[in-house]
């Protein structure tokens, strides 16, 4: 069973993450948009961005969900990985991600309940820039199978 004690715990990036136009057209590559503001500060000038824009799911590797903060790898936490799968990834967004970015996060233990058989972990993380301005929020929820209370 996971330890709902950790409902509302808050957690940092270990550090910041630097946004470059070189890991935002790896990501893009890597998830085989060819879209080019993803690439070319031309394209996304005329889109009235300042330099390249990251894809929406890019947010992810600056959420320091692999933080190791993150409670969710605590032993107290009870989270047991082999019976873990993703249940849901949604990014809401103040402003697109760019090229030039100095960006740090901060996640919290939203909630944990039970459905059914499982049990769900939401985690929200903000993803602040470097003047401490909000550009988004990540959620992420993780189910644990067959691990929730009253189970046979």
């Amino acid at each position: 069973m996971i330890n709902r004690d950790y409902v509302g715990f808050e957690f940092h990036s270990d550090e910041v993450y630097e946004v470059t136009r070189g890991k935002i057209r790896e990501f893009a590559d890597a998830i085989g948009d060819p879209n080019p503001a993803y690439r070319d500060p031309a394209a996304a000038g005329e889109l009235g961005h300042p330099d390249v824009i990251a894809p929406p799911t890019f947010a992810i590797v600056a959420t320091g969900a692999a933080s190791s903060a993150n409670p969710i790898l605590r032993p107290d936490f009870g989270l047991n990985y082999r019976m873990v799968v993703h249940g849901e990834q949604r990014f809401a967004y103040r402003r697109p991600i760019r090229a030039g970015d100095v960006l740090r996060s901060t996640g919290r233990i939203a909630e944990i309940r039970d459905a059914g058989r499982n049990e769900l972990v939401r985690i929200e993380t903000d993803i602040d820039d470097a003047d401490g301005e909000r550009v988004g929020t990540a959620t992420n929820v993780i189910i644990s199978r067959g691990t929730a209370a009253g189970q046979e």
